[in-house]
């Protein structure tokens, strides 16, 4: 049987440009291994003329940001009647709006972090919370942008006011919640390996998740078995409840410090998780014994299912 053209669709113009062309290169050398026919297409504002020129079975997005992760180019696909990978427009939409996720997922009763959503202006003005808090762009992932204003700041971060900002204009001003990171992906319906990340800043930033070292993943996370379960419980919730489809992956912090709320508080949810070197799925579909390669396959043939 002839194995369907993939399009690996790649790169784009968002602060994540350089992460995705990663995932990306990793993607299609993993397909093309599995000798399907693939084409590495660096997403510019010319894809609809690309894709009209390649015309391929199957569109494989690994394009994290704008346009791949906030429901643009599925719409783009949609349209050109592409079959494509990862979530639709609404949800895409949906998750990249992390103001608008939190209220859906709270809705459904997934606990989040409480605070507000203002302009970024209005956040570096005078601190909005007590501190620690946590400010972070409405709509960027790969933790850029993020800020923890601590009680040794104490003016909130001025690198808001910059007129070099090129991130979202609105930001979240949230509680810092403190404990443990975990994280779990969902592939299909099924909910994967809880891995906890450990790191040697406060937080999982973007170095943390990048860089060769940045941190380190412990898994099966080292939770009690409700706690373990209730994770992957709820990140099966979340990504029903958003409307994901495809690989998601839900960030969570459990406050297990002495006198703290044992609460499991979603932050948010990846709709185009990272699939570096150093990502997270590929590690927690590994354990689960998928390896990489079957797992990009499994996203190529869960793509051409009906929406």
């Amino acid at each position: 049987m002839t194995k369907p053209h993939v399009a690996v669709l790649m790169g784009g113009w968002s602060a994540e440009r350089q992460v995705s062309l990663n995932s990306g290169k990793a993607c299609a050398d993993a397909i093309e291994s599995l000798g399907y026919p693939t084409t590495r297409v660096d997403v510019g504002r010319d894809i609809a003329l690309r894709l009209a020129e390649l015309k391929p079975d199957i569109a494989l997005n690994v394009t994290h940001g704008r346009p791949g992760e906030d429901g643009t180019l599925a719409g783009i696909l949609e349209v050109m009647q592409i079959p494509y990978s990862h979530s639709g427009v609404m949800a895409s939409a949906v998750a990249m709006d992390k103001a608008m996720a939190k209220r859906i997922m709270a809705a459904s009763g997934i606990a989040v972090p409480g605070g507000m959503r203002v302009h970024r202006l209005e956040a570096a003005r005078a601190h909005l919370l007590p501190r620690p808090y946590v400010i972070k762009p409405n709509a960027e992932g790969s933790s850029i942008g993020v800020f923890i204003v601590t009680a040794e700041h104490e003016h909130p971060p001025q690198e808001l006011t910059s007129a070099e900002w090129a991130l979202d204009e609105t930001v979240l001003v949230e509680p810092f919640i403190p404990g443990r990171e975990l994280t779990c992906a969902v592939m299909g319906d099924r909910a994967l390996a809880v891995i906890e990340v450990l790191q040697g800043n406060q937080f999982y930033d973007y170095e943390a998740k990048y860089a060769p070292g940045g941190s380190s993943h412990v898994i099966p996370a080292p939770l009690k078995p409700n706690i373990y379960s209730e994770v992957q419980r709820l990140s099966l919730a979340a990504h029903h409840a958003l409307g994901c489809k495809g690989v998601s992956r839900a960030d969570f912090r459990y406050d297990d410090t002495p006198g703290g709320t044992g609460q499991l508080v979603c932050l948010e949810v990846n709709t185009q998780p990272g699939m570096t070197g150093t990502s997270l799925v590929p590690d927690m579909a590994a354990h689960e014994g998928i390896s990489f390669a079957e797992l990009v396959e499994w996203m190529v043939l869960d793509a051409s299912l009906d929406r």
